[in-house]
This record gives C-alpha cells, structure tokens and sequence, in this order.
C-alpha cells in the first residue's frame, strides 16, 4: 500500500509540475499537451485500487498547480491570494468530480467528452461570473509560446483549452489501450490511424500558426497609417505611492520623463499626432465632468499647450459624488450630510485644448475593487467598516480619441489592468472601432514574481486575437509595444525608470474571433448542458 500511494503522489506532484511551468518558464507551452495525463493515470489507478476519498486526491494536485503559479497575490493580500489558490483548486475539482460521477452512466470515451467540454464551459462561464478568476485558464498555457497559437485569431483561448485536452485524451486513451491489452486487438489499419491522428494533433497546429503568422511578421515596420507613442514607467512604489511623495511631485516626475523626449515637437503644430501613454491610477483627484478641480489634469494640459498634437492617456481613481437622503446604489459610500461617494478606475485621454474623454474598468478584481453580489456582502462590508472595494465600471466599453488640430481623430482602445486578461470582453474594443490598443496597469503589488511577467504575456494573446498593436504601459516593468504577431518589444526592467519610444500600425480589419466571438465556448457549453441532461435521464432510466 505505501509503493501505491507513492505512485499516486509522484502522479499529483508530476501533473503540478508539468501544468504550472508553462506559466513560469517561457516556451514551455507545449508541455501542456501532455500534462493532463499524470492527473488522468492517478485518477484511473486510484479508482482500480479501490481508493477512498479520490477527491482529495485530485483536489491537492488543483491546489498545488494553482499555488505554483498563483502563490504572488499573496503579497498584496494574504487572505485574498490563499482564496484564489483554494477556491480555484476547489472549482475545478468540482468539474473533475463531475466527470467521475460521469462514469457511473456513460462507458468508453464519453466521460471523458464530458469531462473535456465541461471544463471548456467552465472557462467560459468564468469569464462573466461574479467572482472571476480565470487566470489559469487551460489556453493560457501558450501565452510565452506565442510561435504556436497564432490561430488564436478564430479560436480566441479556449481554442488552445480545446487543443490541450484533445492532445491528452488521446495520448491517455492510446496508453490505456495499450495497458489492458486492447491494442493488440486492432488490426493495422486502425493502428496506424491512432498513432498518424495523434501525431497529426501536435504538428498541424504549430505548422498552420506558422503559415498565419508570417502574413504579420512585418507588419510593425508596415508603410501604412502608424501612431507614434511615448510609453513612460515612471516606478512609483505603489505601497508608498501618497506617502513618500506628493501628487504634485509623481506628475514632475512623469512630465519630465516625456520633456526630455518630446522636445524635438515643441511648438510644431504640423507634426503627426502623438500619444503619451502612463500608467494604471496615476492620480486620484479625477472627478468626472469636473476636471478643471484636478491639478493633475491642469498640470497635464498645461504641459501639453506647448506640444500641439500630443494627447495623453493616464490612468486615475475618479469619483462620483452624489447628493442623496438615501444611498443612490448598494456600491455608493456614505461620507455624512446626504454626501454619498462612488468610485471608479479610469482611463482618461486629454490634450492642450483640455478636451478628456474618461472609461470606467469594468473587469474589477473581486474584493480589492469590486464586492461581489453588492446587495448583500456590501451591507455586511458597511457593518465591518468597508474593508472591500467597491469601484463601479461602465456597462458599456467606449473608446478613447487620439486628435490632432486638424481634425484627425485615431479611435484606441484603454484597457484598465486585469481587462486584458478576457478574451471575447476585449474583443468589444475593437467592434467599437479601435485601430491600436494600450494596457495600462500597475503590477507591483505583486513584487518581483511571476505574476506581472504572467499578465504581460496574456497581453501577447489579446494581440493576436485582435490582431491589434498595443502599447502597454506599467508603473514599473514590464512596459513594452506588442506587436499583432504577439511578439514583446522594447520590454522595460522591473523597478527602474524607464521610456518606451515607437510606433504601432493602426489597423481597421477585423478577424473572425472578433466578428464571431468565442465559438469554441459556446459548442462546449451546448455539449456540457447535453451531456448532463443525458446523465440525468439515463439515471431516473436505471431507476
């Protein structure tokens, strides 16, 4: 007994390791096609030897993938990262546990079907719940492997999600068959068919990426319509931010940074229009409609009347304030006297005519910015003091204008931090009419871990979906322009000071990920919902 639990734990340890470097090393990708099956042996082998519990077995090898490569949002908050390692872990044990009951009413491959589809349609049900998290989504697993996946463009992720467990299903069932004696009973002919589909399964995605992704291999260096951009990383810490320094300072800083680049344009009113780029909540005296009370709007249109032609797009916490004798939403928060105060993360684009354009983030992180299901946790955040975050995003994406004086406008799209993580949320940016996109963020409250290398490269597969340019911008590392191939350019250090000069095609087309949405999702969902209502039935059926 003790070699038989040996045997399992090596399985759970080695499915851990396998599925969390792709997340961690770069170009590891691929090791996911394969790294479901150390998961799928141990629970084949516990269930022939008669195991108690499995549950617990396939729940710790959830929570250790997810801790391997989640572990760094504890340290921006213990309790929030150890939720997410385990009520991740938890939900996708619900899904294995699903498949496992499965098998008491389907034989052969269907469990395994299912166990596949109800996964995808996890995924994407994930992607709109209340609380959200789906960072470790399976297609996810590509991100630093972008050579690979430049197919992304029709399938979005969960193309890749679909391609992982496609790839370890039928590595498992040919080594199943082979195990008990099954294989010796096909003829050749069927043989060969097994062995050429799963061989086909690895290479005819990577060879038809390549074909995709060399229509884009130069599209950075296009003779087409460009937008010059001025990333600036101005590495603020973001847990001193209003204590080591005033407002007033951090904008001398980030002002700086763009004069020194910039002074080659003062004056000039025939230059092409220009767009500065700075990070996630870089200020916070924002309030919408008013802007003239901010003096970091006044500061930043009053640098700009000497540069005609530069916009810039910043990151702020704006707030709404609203008169009311009761609260106006469950999110408002009462500051006394009928004053009521709702807040938001915001992108704001402005220039030296002091035009500004304001978006509000709508993909908020869950109890950091957003309180789940509002009507109630928020009376209970009131009672203990409103500990949680309540900001308020739009319900709509809207886009921001690049302008110049004559008249020429550029739509771009701003995604705010953790947007650019959903896939079928960020293509709306570009049914909108967006020609280039920028990510501002502000990843280092994570420190110097895999998690801001992991959000930078999720950008890659928001670029190829798209098949849009984007100019990202952190507080500090990594900053780079991304090209519609995916590739990162112009990567900047972690926790340094640092300017990003360049160019990205503006580009109209529109790819059928776009068009379409995410195909792949919505087919598994349709299957899960079949495949369940035929489980349910066939057990009354036995009855």
């Amino acid at each position: 007994m003790k070699k038989e639990n040996i045997l399992i734990w090596s399985l759970i340890l080695l499915f851990a390791a396998m599925m969390s470097l792709p997340y961690i090393i770069p170009g590891t990708g691929l090791l996911a096609l394969f790294g479901m099956i150390p998961l799928l042996c141990m629970e084949r082998i516990a269930t022939m030897l008669g195991k108690k519990h499995i549950w617990a077995y396939h729940y710790s090898a959830f929570v250790l993938w997810n801790a391997a490569t989640t572990f760094w949002v504890c340290n921006a908050t213990v309790g929030g990262g150890l939720f997410a390692i385990f009520a991740n872990a938890f939900q996708m044990s619900l899904v294995f546990g699903l498949f496992r009951m499965s098998r008491k009413r389907f034989s052969g491959a269907l469990p395994y079907i299912f166990l596949m589809v109800t996964w995808i349609a996890w995924e994407r049900f994930y992607f709109d719940a209340e609380i959200s998290w789906p960072w470790l989504v399976l297609g996810n697993s590509f991100a630093r492997t972008t050579w690979a996946i430049q197919w992304y463009e029709f399938t979005g992720s969960l193309g890749g999600s679909l391609w992982i467990w496609v790839s370890n299903l039928s590595l498992f069932g040919l080594m199943t068959s082979m195990s008990s004696g099954r294989w010796g009973e096909w003829n050749i002919k069927a043989r060969i068919a097994a062995i050429t589909g799963i061989f086909a399964l690895f290479i005819i995605p990577p060879v038809v990426s390549s074909s995709i992704g060399k229509q884009y291999q130069d599209c950075m260096n296009d003779s087409g319509r460009q937008l010059e951009v001025l990333i600036i990383q101005p590495n603020i810490d973001p847990y001193n931010k209003f204590q080591a320094m005033t407002q007033e300072q951090q904008n001398a800083i980030l002002l700086s940074q763009a004069e020194k680049q910039l002074e080659y344009r003062k004056g000039d009113s025939t230059a092409a229009p220009l767009l500065i780029v700075a990070p996630e909540t870089f200020t916070r005296d924002i309030i919408p409609g008013e802007y003239q009370r901010s003096r970091t709007w006044r500061r930043f249109t009053g640098f700009l009347n000497d540069y005609p032609n530069v916009n810039i797009l910043f990151g702020a916490s704006s707030y709404d304030y609203i008169e009311s004798a009761e609260a106006p939403s469950h999110t408002a928060r009462n500051l006394g006297n009928n004053l009521w105060v709702e807040s938001h993360n915001s992108a704001l684009i402005t220039d030296a005519t002091c035009r500004t354009e304001i978006f509000h983030k709508s993909k908020l992180v869950v109890g950091v910015e957003h309180t789940p299901y509002p009507e109630i946790f928020c009376r209970i955040d009131n009672m203990l003091g409103g500990v949680m975050g309540r900001c308020v995003g739009q319900e709509e994406i809207s886009l921001l204008n690049v302008e110049s004086l004559d008249g020429e406008r550029i739509p771009v799209g701003s995604a705010v931090c953790y947007e650019s993580v959903y896939g079928e949320y960020y293509t709306d940016y570009i049914r909108k009419g967006a020609e280039a996109m920028t990510i501002i963020t502000n990843d280092a409250w994570w420190g110097d871990t895999p998690g801001y290398r992991q959000h930078l490269s999720y950008a890659s597969l928001r670029a190829i979906e798209t098949r849009r340019a984007i100019a990202r911008c952190a507080n500090t590392g990594i900053s780079a322009i991304i090209s519609p191939s995916g590739e990162i350019i112009q990567p900047t250090p972690w926790w340094e000071p640092a300017v990003i000069k360049g160019q990205i095609p503006l580009r109209n087309d529109i790819t059928f990920y776009v068009a379409h949405g995410d195909i792949t999702g919505r087919i598994c969902t349709f299957l899960f919902c079949m495949l369940l209502l035929a489980a349910i039935v066939r057990r009354f059926a036995d009855r």
